[in-house]
């Protein structure tokens, strides 16, 4: 059994029916292409290779590639390479691929962000992480981040099995769950990406303060300015961002480049 390293934020994981659930989440099967990240022991894997499918797992600690090639070298369909997933190259997977992974907790902002504005992004990310997070990605009006908005708009969210910290070696100091991002088939809004999250990060820029305030300042206009813009909307300038749906910011955003 390999050691963990604490500072790379390693927990193994090795129950079968919580990593089999795992793998049924991602509806994995024989003619799908995966890549895994942060394969580990390999526990996660062999439930992947048993489904027929090809893997190609990216493993950051150099230390446990050895064990993983000598473990899988009998299955023609396992290839596995050295790197960190946050400068790794998603162009050279095939389309259509699916993500399946349990991920140290400090990779996931970073990692939704990178497959959201992919030019090739999986059709479906089955993400083992931690439970608060997971459930900021899949939060209502009223509970919603940049993360939950950045998420939401890419893919459809849901949350998966609830993974208690007990079933990990070392046991981390929270619980995880299962985050299921399955790919949009069409965009949700005809927007230009870069001006929509531009809009969207001023708002939340200032998470204390009303819509009025965050937008004045994030946006750099007036407070007059906003309060115009709002009302054309429909939206009240006293509201705070983590309280608008997709919907909500969509209009804020026609109204908003309406008028530039």
């Amino acid at each position: 059994m390999a050691e963990t390293k604490k500072e790379l934020g390693q927990h193994w994981l090795r129950d079968e029916q919580i990593l089999q659930s795992i793998v049924d989440a991602g509806e994995v099967g024989e003619g799908d292409y995966v890549l895994e990240i942060g394969p580990g022991e390999g526990t996660l894997t062999q439930k992947l290779i048993d489904t027929g499918a090809q893997i190609h797992a990216v493993e950051f600690d150099q230390d446990l590639i050895p064990a993983l090639e000598t473990k899988f070298a009998y299955c023609e369909k396992f290839a596995i390479s050295s790197g960190d997933i946050r400068t790794f190259n998603f162009e050279i997977l095939p389309g259509g691929y699916k993500i399946i992974a349990n991920i140290p907790y400090y990779l996931t902002s970073n990692l939704i962000r990178i497959i959201s504005e992919s030019t090739n992004p999986p059709k479906v990310a089955v993400l083992l992480i931690q439970k608060e997070v997971a459930e900021r990605i899949c939060a209502m009006p009223g509970q919603m981040s940049i993360l939950s908005v950045i998420a939401q708009f890419y893919f459809d969210c849901s949350l998966g099995v609830e993974v208690p910290a007990k079933y990990f070696t070392p046991p981390p100091k929270v619980d995880s769950q299962v985050v299921v991002l399955g790919r949009r088939n069409s965009k949700l809004f005809d927007v230009e990406d870069k001006e929509f999250f531009r809009l969207v990060k001023a708002g939340f820029s200032e998470k204390r303060k009303t819509l009025r305030n965050a937008l004045s300042g994030g946006l750099r206009l007036e407070k007059s300015e906003v309060e115009q813009l709002l009302s054309s909307a429909g939206i009240d300038a006293s509201r705070r961002a983590q309280s608008l749906s997709l919907d909500e910011w969509y209009k804020i955003y026609s109204h908003f480049s309406s008028q530039n």
